[in-house]
């Protein structure tokens, strides 16, 4: 399987810029420079950027910027960004992010970091984390890092990331870089429908900023289409299917339709595929017998909106399977990344998908 080279010379461009949670800004401005060169209308928004081509009402798909990485929350004191304090109050504690905290805290020893200005992103200076652990008091990671000196509480730190190819693998923290350069690829091939671009997914807080993105705009949408990438226990499991679709998470049910239509198309172009919500009932009847914790079916950008409006904003989401989730090393499979790009050339370009009239909020 071959990926077009200009979607591999986007995303290796795009990793090397830094979005640690709460510090999107200077990923803004480069997702901002790739849309203008291919003479779409850009618009930032608090927390969402929007894109829009000729025909906006051709569909919407949405991808969050932000990725993991430390911030300093004191003198010699980094956390993971994505818990600390001040986004503790959009977390509930069944999100798939929080659930692995405590075992994968031991992925990090040896990783390079940079720290950079949150707005700027102006690289300020490396180091290399030589120590992490879970701590209970705080429900979070903390870090020492060695080589940062003089950074002051706020500033985002990012891993050191490179695109590796390998095997007919890409690896890196792909999550959720490789949605933007799936959606600026989609563009390329033709797209003209509306693209969104959410901060602090990680977090849990983006579908506010979604959700106030929708009512400026006074209408509901029942067929958002949000990119994500999915995570699995090892590259074995990442194999047995080409992309991942949900029926619901722990937010809420998706938009039926939606789903189902995503399925038809898979089935019509040959892309195989798991349903995460029951490929987890299926794993916990197995953890239940063992007497093991059960699994979350996990708690997405969209299940949150399906919640918070009852249903009026839904859609569907779709994922590419990886392995090594959030780390430096994550990665997926050509075959993978090729499938969600066909199938989003068929969805909007070549068979759209037959859209119902956004309604207004009030109607």
């Amino acid at each position: 399987m071959i990926l077009p080279v200009d979607f591999l010379a986007t995303l290796h461009s795009l990793i090397r810029v830094p979005s640690v949670v709460g510090a999107e800004r200077a990923f803004f401005h480069e997702i901002r420079r790739e849309m203008e060169e291919l003479s779409l209308k850009v618009t930032l928004y608090e927390g969402v950027m929007e894109v829009i081509g000729n025909d906006p009402g051709a569909g919407t798909v949405c991808a969050h910027v932000d990725r993991h990485g430390l911030v300093a929350t004191g003198p010699n004191e980094l956390q993971y960004a994505a818990f600390v304090a001040q986004h503790r109050g959009d977390l509930r504690g069944d999100s798939v992010s929080e659930q692995m905290l405590d075992t994968i805290s031991s992925r990090f020893n040896g990783q390079r970091v940079y720290a950079y200005h949150p707005w700027s992103g102006i690289y300020r200076e490396r180091g290399e984390i030589t120590e992490s652990h879970f701590c209970q008091s705080r429900g979070n990671l903390v870090f020492r890092v060695d080589g940062l000196k003089g950074i002051h509480a706020g500033y985002p730190v990012a891993y050191e990331d490179r695109l590796a190819i390998e095997d007919d693998r890409l690896s890196a923290q792909l999550d959720n870089v490789i949605s933007v350069a799936v959606i600026i690829e989609l563009f390329r091939r033709g797209f003209q429908g509306r693209a969104l671009f959410t901060a602090q997914e990680e977090a849990g807080r983006s579908w506010r900023y979604l959700l106030a993105y929708f009512r400026r705009l006074g209408i509901t949408d029942r067929q958002l289409l949000v990119l994500d990438t999915s995570p699995f226990p090892d590259a074995e499991s990442v194999g047995r299917q080409d992309l991942v679709l949900r029926n619901r998470d722990a937010g809420g049910t998706f938009e039926p339709k939606v789903v189902a239509a995503l399925r038809e198309r898979c089935d019509i172009l040959g892309i195989t595929h798991t349903m995460k919500d029951e490929f987890v009932t299926v794993r916990n009847v197995e953890r239940l017998e063992a007497g093991l914790p059960m699994l979350s079916l996990g708690r997405t950008e969209l299940g949150r909106l399906v919640e918070a409006t009852n249903g009026e904003i839904n859609g569907a989401t779709l994922q590419i399977p990886t392995y090594g989730y959030h780390t430096a090393r994550e990665t997926a499979t050509f075959t993978s990344v090729a499938a969600m790009i066909a199938l989003l050339e068929n969805l909007f370009v070549h068979q759209p998908l037959r859209r119902e009239r956004a309604q207004p909020v009030n109607a």
